[in-house]
């Protein structure tokens, strides 16, 4: 049985500016996916993309600034619907208090759609190319976000067996060993997702399945490791004994597997 370290969430004061752990996540994240990126430049097929359709550094910086206002935006207001919707509409003005915390994944997802079709619209690009695009340098960015996640010793995992070699005592959550779920997280979502879909992307693909492969994963692995995290105190576990986070998996497990197979069939 370990103890989860006591590291203070402030990586860095700096006067009255304090630099948490979390946000240095998020940084490393965006960088990440600048990184990756301009690797992609290098493969197909947008390497030979010539004219209005071809692809630059500049369209790599200017996707990842819309990204992180579609995560930022959709993370929030998707957190405020999907998880405490009858609170945020009786306190409207708390949506905006997003330093007290409430990010949803599953809404930062929907608010980088929404990025990535203005994108495309406003490039003549087709959308699921730039689907396609971005989606392998996503999951090392959701990596980053799950360690940030076990520095700050939250969204911990349901209580393991003693006998867990790595099950972890996290301060808060009692006294009883836990499932390191930010770990496993980190590891599915983020590490495996990542080398599965850069990897996969590196061959000719129908245009929508990498992008595709990307909804299908991580649904698959989230919807895997919400066994092993604690529900939402305030929701619990819902109908058929799945939490808010697998019912929302659902939608994604479908979806990929539909785009996958429309898109095959479509270049058919």
């Amino acid at each position: 049985m370990l103890l989860h370290p006591s590291i203070d969430p402030v990586a860095l004061q700096l006067g009255p500016l304090a630099v948490h752990w979390y946000g240095l996540t998020y940084l490393a994240a965006f960088g990440l996916f600048m990184a990756l990126g301009l690797r992609r430049l290098r493969h197909e097929p947008f390497a030979s993309l010539t004219g209005p359709q071809a692809w630059s550094r500049q369209d790599v910086e200017d996707i990842l600034f819309l990204g992180v206002m579609g995560v930022v935006a959709g993370g929030r207001l998707g957190y405020c619907l999907f998880y405490k919707p009858a609170y945020y509409l009786a306190h409207p003005l708390e949506v905006l208090a997003v330093w007290q915390g409430g990010m949803s994944f599953h809404g930062g997802m929907l608010g980088v759609i929404a990025a990535m079709i203005w994108f495309a619209r406003s490039r003549a690009k087709p959308w699921l190319q730039v689907a396609d695009f971005v989606a392998p340098c996503v999951p090392t960015g959701l990596a980053a976000g799950r360690a940030g996640n076990f520095i700050n010793g939250e969204l911990w995992g349901r209580l393991s067996s003693p006998d867990l070699p790595w099950g972890m005592v996290f301060r808060g959550a009692g006294e009883l060993p836990r499932h390191p779920s930010q770990i496993y997280q980190f590891l599915l979502e983020g590490l495996l997702l990542f080398v599965m879909l850069w990897f996969y992307a590196r061959k000719p693909r129908a245009r929508g399945q990498v992008a595709a492969v990307f909804l299908l994963g991580y649904g698959v692995f989230r919807f895997v490791a919400e066994f092993f995290r604690e529900p939402d105190a305030h929701l619990g576990v819902l109908s058929l004994g799945m939490s808010m986070g697998q019912w929302l998996c659902v939608p994604m497990i479908v979806g990929g597997a539909g785009l996958w197979w429309w898109a095959g069939h479509r270049r058919q």
